[in-house]
């Protein structure tokens, strides 16, 4: 399996705790059986000239592909070194009319990173179709072009996503300690449900701004994949 991480981001504030975030995920996917390539500090168009020439790369002897990308963000929009680029431009690589040696294979994206300002106060609480349409137009096997993505989104459309300076952000605290406990045994969606969990009930940021403390937030994940994924190591 193949996995490619990037850290990339302005220097517009110090992303304190995201050499964490390298070091954890790192041995987090390698314990995965991924192989891992790091790339750090990258422009606009290395980001894409990068993941393209991964994208023409012959992939038959992979089951499975995983980028992860750690930088400043807003909705839909992740940067590089010299600025902001449409997440999609990075996504749409992978689509199975322009990769074909992973179609039908999951592709993974991972992306911590802000999707806007909003901050999440939280709320108090006391507790924790059948039918099918088909055409004989063409009989054919197809499947979509975009079928087989999975996004893991650190936090939802408009919002900020948190990091601890000491610990890292917490979603890829979260992501790496559900990996290292279900990681081996439990199926994709299972996985990133607890992920969820973790981010949503075991931190709440703390400041002596007011303005920024008490507050949440919950990742998001969007799912495109055909079939279950397990990380089982041969």
């Amino acid at each position: 399996m193949h996995c490619f991480y990037m850290r990339c981001f302005l220097e517009m504030n110090v992303r304190n705790g995201t050499d964490i975030d390298a070091g954890n995920l790192l041995r987090c996917f390698n314990s995965l059986g991924f192989n891992v390539v790091v790339l750090n500090d990258q422009t606009r168009n290395q980001m894409k000239n990068i993941l393209q020439d991964v994208s023409q790369e012959n992939h038959s002897n992979n089951a499975c592909f995983a980028c992860i990308l750690l930088s400043h963000g807003d909705e839909g929009k992740i940067y590089g070194t010299d600025g902001a680029m449409p997440i999609k431009t990075l996504t749409s690589l992978f689509r199975g009319d322009v990769c074909k040696t992973l179609v039908g294979k999951p592709k993974l994206f991972f992306i911590q990173a802000c999707r806007g300002s909003e901050f999440d106060q939280g709320i108090q609480t006391d507790s924790g179709s059948t039918g099918e349409v088909e055409t004989d137009a063409n009989p054919r096997y197809k499947i979509p072009v975009e079928a087989d993505f999975l996004y893991a989104y650190s936090t939802v459309p408009g919002y900020y996503s948190w990091r601890n300076p000491g610990k890292g952000s917490w979603f890829a605290q979260a992501l790496c300690n559900a990996f290292k406990e279900y990681g081996k045994d439990f199926e994709i969606m299972q996985i990133l449900t607890r992920v969820n969990y973790m981010v949503a009930m075991h931190f709440e940021s703390w400041s002596e701004d007011p303005r920024f403390s008490e507050k949440k937030q919950i990742p998001c994940i969007v799912s495109m994949l055909t079939k279950e994924l397990y990380f089982k190591q041969k």
